[in-house]
């Protein structure tokens, strides 16, 4: 698809003046914000996956400037977070008329952290996942039974401001979101704008229990996780385990440690009442 197409037949006969900006592979977080701060943008729109919104966001970060969403990722999982419509015009409607959302992001080593991030098993398959050829539901299958037969449980230390956790675990969570991309449900108490993010312990695992979320987009089993809140946390591996933030594989680390950023970040989302009001108008 030819976004930039699409978006100048949307744009035609509206009062908008619109400038692409491409991003390279290298491309900075400063770079985008230079280009936007200097054109007076009211809205910087991220045309991607969550690797993409990830970069943008970090451009916009205490700016004031909103930052609009066109899908056009693998997975998209902060849009569908968001429910942002994956077809274009839609999405841009969204863009110029939808509500301004503020929410809340984490720092997770260092990298801005959106929706999700995770160390051991998830972190493992999003690498495999990575690998492929090909992406959507089965590819993200196939890297959970590529790495399903090397899973390990971590010995970890979750040091939340005065509480201290010692525990086993496959994976752990730090979520802002409560889904991923393929639409498994992680986090069922997640929102983006509470001031606090959710730690996420899978205690045990199955290779059942990773395809019935997978396929029926149902929460893990309860008496196998364990959920706590709080704005920040350092966790402590006993060996190196694998990390990812926002569907980007990091690499392996012993040690993790997430803080909250509150409302430093405004998103264009539909506004669901209007919505709900035009499709009973029909």
């Amino acid at each position: 698809m030819d976004y930039r197409v699409e978006i100048n037949n949307w744009a035609q006969g509206k009062a908008f003046r619109i400038s692409f900006f491409e991003i390279s592979s290298n491309c900075l977080p400063e770079q985008i914000r230079v280009e936007a701060i200097g054109l007076a943008a009211h809205r910087v729109v991220a045309i991607g996956g969550d690797g993409t919104i990830k970069l943008v966001a970090e451009a916009l970060m205490g700016t004031k400037i909103p930052i609009g969403i066109i899908p056009a990722g693998s997975a998209n999982g902060l849009a569908k977070e968001l429910n942002i419509p994956t077809d274009v015009k839609a999405a841009m409607d969204v863009v110029v008329s939808g509500l301004t959302r503020k929410i809340h992001t984490v720092r997770v080593n260092g990298e801005l952290c959106i929706h999700l991030s995770d160390i051991g098993l998830n972190a493992f398959m999003v690498k495999r996942f990575n690998s492929l050829e090909h992406r959507g539901m089965w590819a993200y299958i196939k890297a959970a039974w590529q790495v399903f037969g090397s899973r390990y449980r971590m010995r970890v230390q979750i040091q939340m401001n005065e509480k201290k956790i010692n525990l086993r675990a496959f994976m752990i969570v730090i979520a802002n979101g409560t889904r991923y991309g393929t639409g498994a449900i992680i986090n069922p108490i997640g929102t983006l704008d509470d001031r606090l993010f959710e730690i996420v312990v899978i205690k045990k695992i199955s290779l059942w229990e990773v395809f019935k979320t997978l396929i029926s987009l149902k929460p893990y089993n309860p008496k196998m996780t364990a959920v706590y809140q709080t704005n920040s946390v350092e966790i402590l591996s006993n060996r190196a385990a694998h990390f990812q933030v926002d569907g980007e594989y990091i690499g392996k680390v012993t040690s993790i440690q997430a803080d909250l950023i509150a409302d430093d970040l405004e998103v264009m989302v539909p506004d669901l009442e209007e919505s709900v009001l035009n499709i009973n108008k029909k």
